[in-house]
């Protein structure tokens, strides 16, 4: 795929695209993940017009200025402002975890621009018991704070990066083999004296301001009206379990719901299989 930059009023976002004709479809990656994400992937899709992004304070993408919000809502504006950067009216949006979630908040908040929604281990956000606001008001200004100060640990070759990632996905259904790591990690990292340091913003890993109710996140999903694809892995994640997954599907006004065996990041291990179920989705007219 071919690398190049857009030019956002939030700073110069990163991505990769696979020069093809087709439908529009702009890729948002998970968590800590960046644009390489979607490598594997790509060559499945066929026609589309895959273009896939390095979200803000991820990948090669710019971070967010002092006081920036990482937050999926936060995230509207640089998803829209990508596409408004790719000369992109009217697309398609395909998702992997945080993205998926991100995406199903674009979707939302703008139906006029979206015609389908895919998502691959998310659908709408996280939520919270309402009298959890506070303590997690609490706890998170307490990280902000305590994250001053603190410096990168340097790895003093790529390898080390990537089995340093690879240890800490060892959480179940969250594995990923090293060769398919070293595809994030080369794209996550930046060179420095000594070595190589993360490049996303350190500020990613601190604990959410706020989390919607389980009544707005319903909302949100009934608000969604392009016909929506989600895609689940098997086992379920344990914060998604399968009977709130589905019952989050049966919200949408358009949507169904396809299940694969394997790990959450099952785009990447079984791009064939994933692509035979959403490639088709995302070509429709």
């Amino acid at each position: 795929m071919r690398a190049f930059s857009l030019r956002t009023p939030l700073g110069e976002l990163a991505a990769l695209s696979n020069d093809r004709k087709g439908p529009r479809v702009l890729a948002l990656h998970g968590w800590l993940d960046n644009a390489a994400s979607f490598l594997p992937l790509a060559p499945h899709l066929g026609a589309v017009e895959l273009v896939a992004i390095d979200l803000p304070g991820h990948g090669h993408s710019a971070h967010l200025g002092a006081g920036g919000d990482y937050s999926f809502a936060g995230s509207i504006a640089s998803v829209l402002d990508a596409a408004d950067a790719l000369g992109w009216d009217r697309f398609r949006l395909l998702g992997h975890s945080m993205g998926g979630a991100i995406a199903s908040l674009v979707a939302c908040a703008c139906p006029e621009r979206i015609e389908r929604l895919a998502t691959i281990e998310a659908l709408g956000v996280l939520t919270e018991a309402p009298e959890r606001t506070g303590a997690r008001l609490h706890e998170a200004v307490a990280a902000q704070r305590a994250l001053k100060g603190k410096h990168l640990r340097v790895f003093p070759d790529i390898d080390s990066a990537v089995q340093a990632r690879f240890a800490a996905l060892r959480a179940p259904g969250a594995g990923l083999e090293p060769e398919l790591l070293r595809l994030l990690v080369e794209r996550g990292v930046r060179s420095v004296d000594g070595g190589f340091v993360w490049s996303s913003d350190p500020r990613l890993t601190l604990p959410t301001l706020v989390r919607m109710t389980q009544a707005q996140a319903d909302d949100l999903l009934a608000g969604i009206e392009c016909p929506t694809l989600v895609l689940f892995a098997d086992p379920p994640q344990p914060y998604l379990p399968d009977a709130e997954r589905r019952r989050r599907v049966a919200a949408l006004p358009k949507g169904r719901m396809e299940v694969l065996a394997g790990g959450h990041h099952l785009h990447m291990q079984q791009p064939a299989r994933v692509a035979a179920v959403i490639a088709p989705f995302l070509r429709q007219q």
